[in-house]
């Protein structure tokens, strides 16, 4: 029954390529994959084509600030310049770091445009963020950070781990884990989203 919903999808042309792995009690039950890697459909999907997972990712880059709490190097109730003095700019000196983890500091989004690749220099979009007024009273409403919670948590985990996030969950979750996520990837396997 899996296979044949996943194989609709193909039919009426509702996906171009996709994968699907599920398993209980550690066993493998469905491994399926159909489709192709690109929009021109000139790469066939394969077992392990790397896909971007987009928002999975702020769950991974959460566990990483977790990690840190658990070992008594996070303070969810600190202000977020405790660890990351240029965020204490424009309203944010007192903004726990809770409120990055649960959407509520308020810089949701960057006030300003730039070319999309701009997106691809942490130290640029974290100075932004760092500068940037929040959009509200931080804990007085919430607002999905699509685009910024990778940057404000991912630096809070830098400044204290002295790594970037992907270093820090390479390392400490998906190498101990075996665990094929990889927070940023080395040029020949990167394919830009845009």
């Amino acid at each position: 029954m899996v296979k044949q919903a996943f194989a609709k999808n193909f039919e009426s042309d509702e996906e171009v390529g996709a994968s699907l792995a599920a398993t209980i009690d550690g066993e493998s039950v469905v491994d399926i994959w159909a489709g192709y890697a690109d929009a021109a459909q000139t790469r066939p999907w394969e077992r392990d084509t790397i896909v971007n997972v987009y928002s999975t990712t702020k769950n991974m880059t959460a566990l990483c600030a977790h990690i840190l709490v658990d070992r008594g190097l996070l303070d969810l109730d600190a202000p977020v310049s405790l660890y990351w003095p240029e965020f204490a700019q424009a309203g944010k000196e007192d903004i726990p770091v809770r409120y990055l983890l649960s959407h509520q500091s308020g810089p949701s989004g960057f006030e300003e445009s730039f070319p999309v690749e701009t997106l691809n220099d942490w130290d640029q979009c974290t100075e932004l963020f760092a500068a940037q007024e929040p959009w509200w009273e931080p804990g007085t409403h919430s607002g999905y950070h699509s685009l910024t919670f990778g940057y404000l948590v991912g630096e809070v985990v830098r400044r204290i781990t002295n790594k970037t996030l992907g270093t820090f969950f390479r390392e400490e979750v998906a190498v101990p884990l075996e665990a094929d996520f990889h927070i940023g990837l080395s040029e020949e396997h990167d394919a830009p989203c845009w």
